[in-house]
């Protein structure tokens, strides 16, 4: 068990897209049907599925995609409902929202202290054991029956490393049930 691969699921990955011309937040909520709170302008798309944020500098942000090909897509279409020529968009890479499983339940109140890699604490409001990771640079929630989740990674391959190293870690520990 403690050689087998651990599969990273990305659930979400924020990215942002800036057009060589700034889009007209007033023009998404007038031709689009876009929606005006606090200084931004939110569009849902049903194809691709997805949430677009278009701030007051005319970018756009992209919400509830798994794949950089999909927020391009569902930045693109927004371009081209409004008219615009969708080349020259520039892309910046934000957090990425993984989860994962160990495959095994754990006692996760048992999952607190000081450990080579970070401090763990047991969070009875949300009732998990959450992992303040300083080797990986991460923060991960454990539940009992063995699903983390992973909120603000930078790629999956950390952490998929991560999930490597902490089952090695909770083994050692004997917290596996």
């Amino acid at each position: 068990m403690s050689g087998t691969a651990i599969k990273v699921r990305i659930e979400n990955h924020l990215v942002r897209f800036i057009p060589p011309t700034p889009i007209d937040p007033q023009a998404v909520v007038s031709q689009l049907g876009g929606q005006e709170t606090s200084g931004v302008v939110i569009k849902v798309l049903d194809k691709p599925r997805a949430t677009l944020v278009v701030d007051r500098q005319g970018r756009i942000t992209v919400h509830g995609t798994h794949r950089i090909e999909a927020a391009r897509a569902a930045a693109k279409e927004l371009m081209l409902r409004l008219g615009l020529n969708d080349s020259g968009l520039e892309t910046e890479l934000g957090p990425v929202v993984a989860s994962f499983d160990f495959g095994r339940s754990l006692d996760i109140t048992q999952l607190v202290g000081n450990y080579a890699a970070g401090t763990a604490v047991y969070d009875k409001r949300l009732g998990c054991s959450t992992i303040e990771d300083s080797r990986h640079n991460l923060t991960l929630h454990v539940w009992s029956n063995g699903r983390c989740i992973v909120p603000n990674a930078r790629h999956q391959n950390i952490v998929a490393m991560a999930a490597v190293y902490w089952r090695s870690q909770l083994n050692e520990q004997k917290l596996f049930l």
